[in-house]
C-alpha cells in the first residue's frame, strides 16, 4: 500500500470539440486503471464525495496501487451543454473511451482498464464492456442495476404513463427508493447535495429501455463481470433468483460473480459500508489483473478463467 494517497485532481479534455471532465487519482506505477462511471443526477464526485475521504473509491483504490479515472458521463459535467448530441449509445461509448484515452495519453495503464459503473451508469458500462475494438479491458463491476424493478419502484417510477422524453421524476417517492433507510448513510450525503446534477434528456429514454436491452448488450461482454446489489436495494428486484438472472445475461463472459453487500442501499459508494464494498471489488480487480497475465503473477489469459455464477 502506498505511504501517501495521491491527490484527486480535476481534468478536462477536448473530444471533437466537446469538453469531457473527470476526477483523476493517479499513482506512478499502477496495477491497472479503473474507469468509474457514476449514476444519474450526480457527477463524478459521487466516487470522491466532498468531505468524506474515507468513502472515496478514488483514494482507497490509489492507496492499493490503482489509478482511477472517474469521468463525468456524456451529458454531465463539462459536456452538459452538448447532451442533445449524445442520444446514440455508440456515440456515448466513443466519447467515454476518447476521454479515457486522452486522459491516459502520457500516463501508465498497468495491466489495462477495469470498468466500474453504478445505477444508470451501468448502461454505459455494459456497452463499453462489449466494445470489440478494445483489447485492454480487464473486467467490469456493475452495481445498483437490474432487469426487473421492485414492486414499490414500479409505482413510483411509472414509466408507462410518462413521456419518455421528460426527465426522470423526482420527489419524496424517488428519494425513498434511492436513500432509505437513511441510517445507512452519513447524514450529510443523503440526497447527495454536494454532487447533484441535472441529467441529459436522453437519460429518460435509457431508463425506460435499459431493462429490455440489458440482455442483448450484456451478451457482447467477453471479460469477467462482478455484479453487486445492496441488501436494502429498493429500485431493483433482489434476492438469489434476481442475482442469478443478471449473471445469466453475460453469456460470453468467462467469469461472473454476484454478491449482496450487507447494510447497504442503492448508493453503495457513499454509504457507511462504502469502504468495505470498494475493498471487495478491488479484490476482484486484482484477480482480473493477475488473470490477464500482465500483473506479475498468473500466466493464463482471461479466456482461460472458469465461468462462475453466484
Amino acid at each position: 500500500m502506498n505511504s501517501r494517497t495521491p491527490d484527486v485532481v480535476s481534468h478536462v479534455v477536448d473530444v471533437d470539440g466537446i469538453p469531457m471532465s473527470a476526477l483523476v487519482c493517479e499513482v506512478p506505477d499502477p496495477r491497472a486503471v479503473i474507469v468509474a462511471l457514476h449514476g444519474g443526477a450526480v457527477t463524478s464526485g459521487y466516487y470522491d464525495y466532498p468531505g468524506q475521504p474515507r468513502l472515496s473509491l478514488l483514494r482507497t483504490a490509489a492507496a492499493l496501487g490503482f489509478t482511477v479515472l472517474a469521468i463525468d458521463r456524456p451529458g454531465y459535467g463539462s459536456s452538459a451543454p452538448h447532451g442533445e448530441s449524445m442520444a446514440s449509445p455508440a456515440r456515448r461509448v466513443d466519447l467515454a473511451y476518447a476521454a479515457v484515452d486522452q486522459l491516459l495519453t502520457s500516463r501508465p495503464r498497468g495491466a489495462g482498464l477495469f470498468l466500474w459503473a453504478h445505477s444508470i451508469g451501468c448502461a454505459l458500462g455494459v456497452h463499453m464492456a462489449g466494445d470489440e475494438r478494445r483489447n485492454d479491458l480487464l473486467g467490469l463491476e456493475i452495481a445498483g442495476t437490474g432487469r426487473h424493478h421492485a414492486a414499490d419502484a414500479l409505482e413510483i417510477l411509472d414509466f408507462r404513463r410518462r413521456d419518455p422524453d421528460l426527465p426522470r421524476r423526482s420527489g419524496p417517492g424517488l428519494r425513498t427508493l434511492l436513500w432509505e433507510p437513511a441510517r445507512l448513510y452519513p447524514g450529510e450525503v443523503v440526497g447527495a447535495p454536494r454532487v447533484q446534477s441535472a441529467g441529459p434528456s436522453y437519460e429518460a429514454t435509457v431508463a425506460r429501455r435499459w431493462p429490455r436491452e440489458f440482455a442483448e448488450v450484456a451478451a457482447r461482454a467477453r471479460i469477467p463481470v462482478h455484479y453487486t446489489l445492496g441488501d436494502h436495494e429498493r429500485v431493483w428486484s433482489s434476492g438469489p433468483e434476481a442475482m442469478a438472472d443478471i449473471a445469466g445475461l453475460f453469456t460470453g463472459s468467462p467469469r461472473v460473480v454476484t454478491e449482496e453487500q450487507a447494510d447497504s442501499g442503492h448508493n453503495l459508494s457513499i454509504g457507511h459500508t462504502a469502504t468495505g464494498y470498494h475493498l471487495r471489488i478491488l479484490s476482484f480487480v486484482e484477480e482480473c489483473v493477475l488473470a490477464s497475465g500482465n500483473g506479475g503473477l498468473g500466466t493464463g489469459g482471461i479466456d482461460q478463467l472458469p465461468r462462475r455464477a453466484g
